[in-house]
């Protein structure tokens, strides 16, 4: 029987180097490239930072929001450096002006139709191990929004796109997924 094929891990340095415009991830030093987001998500992904940017900046609050692609290193060792949707930041000090180095408060990744195993189980495990407070997976086909708030360990809330859902780490952040998915065309 052969032996099974290793994969080549890459160092911080050699992801740095990559060309800039490579839309890549790294797990556990293994680099995945990533595919060009449809309209649909650049849709979800434009109107969901607006109300998240609008809420914050409305609060005068110390937290950042930031889109893809934007790196967040989540550990050294094994490297993994992934670049969700959308993210909000509410420890600055984790900020370099390169990347974030460490787990942001908040993300919401948005479903590619080609590889939703990837936001449902992958990232699903990193975020949560990497300390993550709260995770949306956001499926466009589906028309589901799974909810993982990890603070309260309550895992996979599904809300139809129907739904107004709370954004758990903000007092009263509320999302009218009703209003977004007008806009859609799907």
């Amino acid at each position: 029987m052969p032996p099974a094929l290793q994969q080549e891990t890459i160092t911080l340095e050699q992801y740095e180097a990559l060309p800039e415009n490579r839309r890549a991830e790294v797990f556990d030093g293994v680099i995945y490239d990533m595919a060009s987001p449809s309209q649909i998500h650049q849709t979800l992904s434009v109107e969901l930072s607006n109300i998240i940017y609008n809420y914050i900046k409305s609060k005068k609050g110390d937290c950042r929001i930031f889109t893809a692609p934007f790196d967040v290193k989540l550990s050294d060792e094994p490297l993994i450096i992934v670049q969700p949707d959308i993210m909000v930041i509410c420890d600055r000090d984790k900020l370099d002006g390169k990347r974030c180095n460490g787990a942001p408060d908040f993300i919401i990744e948005i479903v590619s139709p080609g590889n939703p195993a990837d936001d449902y189980i992958r990232k699903l495990y990193y975020y949560k191990n990497a300390g993550v407070r709260e995770y949306w997976i956001v499926d466009p086909r589906r028309r589901i929004v799974t909810v993982n708030n990890f603070e309260g360990n309550i895992l996979s809330v599904q809300y139809p796109f129907d739904s107004v859902i709370k954004v758990n780490i903000c007092d009263d952040l509320l999302i009218r997924f009703s209003e977004i998915a007008d806009l859609l065309d799907i």
